[in-house]
C-alpha cells in the first residue's frame, strides 16, 4: 500500500469518527442488534413453540438475531452518509482536489466503513446470540454455538451488515443525494419484496430468492428457507448487487464532476 493510499485512509476514518450522524448510526445499529434480539427473545420464551412441529421449525438462532433486520437499514444509512454529507458541504471537492485521481478516496472509504462494520458487529451478533441463547434455555429452546449452522450465521449475520453498508456507500456516490440514496437502499432491500408480492406466486417463487434483501440474509438463518438460496450462494448474491453498483458509481467518480 503506497504512502497516498495510507493518509487518505487516515482521512477518511477521521471524518468517520468525528461525524456526529456516523456516532448515531452505529449506536443505533448496536442497539438493534443486541436490544431487538434481546427483547424478542423475551417474547419467544414467554411465547414458546407449542407442538411437535413447531419445535422441529423453531429456529432459536434466527430468534436471537431478529435485530439484523432492523441493523441492515441503520448500517446502509450510515454508508450512504459518509459520502453524501461530503456532497451536500460541498467538503467532497476540497476531498478530491487533495486525491486528484479520485479512486483511493472511494477505497479509502469502502476499507473503513467495511472494518469499523467488522470490529463493531460481529461482538455484537455474539452478544445477541449468547445473551438469546441464555433466555430460551429457560425454556430448553437454545442452542449451542456450536451446533451446525449456527457461527455461520451469527458470523454471517456481521458480514451482511458490512455488504449492506458498502451498498449504501455505492448509492451515495452513485445518487450524491442523501434522501435518494437511503430511499433506493431501503427499496432494494425491503421494497421490491413489496412490488413482487402483486405477481402471480409462480413469479414470487422464482425470483424472490434473488431480491437483495431474500439473497443476503440466507447466510444468517440457520434453517433457511426450502425455497431460498444456499447460504453462501445467497452471501454472493448479494456481494454481487454491491459490486455492480460500486463499479457504476467508481465510474461516475472518475467521469463527472465533484
Amino acid at each position: 500500500m503506497n504512502v497516498l493510499q495510507v493518509n487518505v485512509l487516515r482521512s477518511e476514518w477521521t471524518k468517520l469518527r468525528t461525524q456526529p450522524s456516523a456516532a448515531w448510526a452505529l449506536v443505533t445499529t448496536l442497539a438493534a442488534i443486541v436490544g431487538f434480539g434481546i427483547l424478542y427473545s423475551l417474547v419467544r420464551e414467554t411465547r414458546p413453540p407449542q407442538g411437535a412441529s413447531a419445535l422441529a421449525a423453531f429456529d432459536p438462532t434466527a430468534v436471537s438475531l431478529a435485530g439484523i433486520n432492523l441493523a441492515q437499514l441503520a448500517i446502509g444509512v450510515l454508508g450512504v452518509l459518509l459520502i453524501s454529507n461530503e456532497y451536500a458541504t460541498g467538503l467532497i471537492r476540497s476531498t478530491f482536489a487533495a486525491v486528484p485521481t479520485r479512486l483511493p478516496v472511494l477505497v479509502a472509504k469502502a476499507v473503513v466503513m467495511t472494518l469499523t462494520t467488522l470490529v463493531l458487529c460481529v461482538p455484537a451478533t455474539v452478544a445477541a446470540f449468547l445473551t438469546g441463547q441464555s433466555i430460551l434455555a429457560r425454556d430448553h429452546l437454545d442452542v449451542a454455538f456450536g451446533a451446525p449452522g449456527v457461527w455461520r450465521a451469527v458470523v454471517g449475520s456481521a458480514l451482511y451488515l458490512g455488504v449492506v453498508g458498502l451498498l449504501g456507500l455505492a448509492l451515495g456516490t452513485l445518487m450524491r443525494n442523501t434522501a435518494a440514496a437511503v430511499g433506493t437502499l431501503v427499496g432494494a432491500l425491503l421494497g421490491l419484496q413489496l412490488v413482487l408480492a402483486l405477481f402471480p406466486a409462480s413469479v414470487q417463487d422464482h425470483v424472490y430468492k434473488y431480491l437483495p434483501g431474500p439473497a443476503g440474509l440466507a447466510v444468517t438463518e440457520v434453517r433457511p428457507d426450502p425455497d431460498s438460496l444456499a447460504p453462501w450462494v445467497g452471501f454472493g448474491v448479494i456481494c454481487a448487487y454491491a459490486a455492480v453498483v460500486a463499479a457504476l458509481a467508481a465510474y461516475r467518480v472518475r467521469r463527472s464532476d465533484a
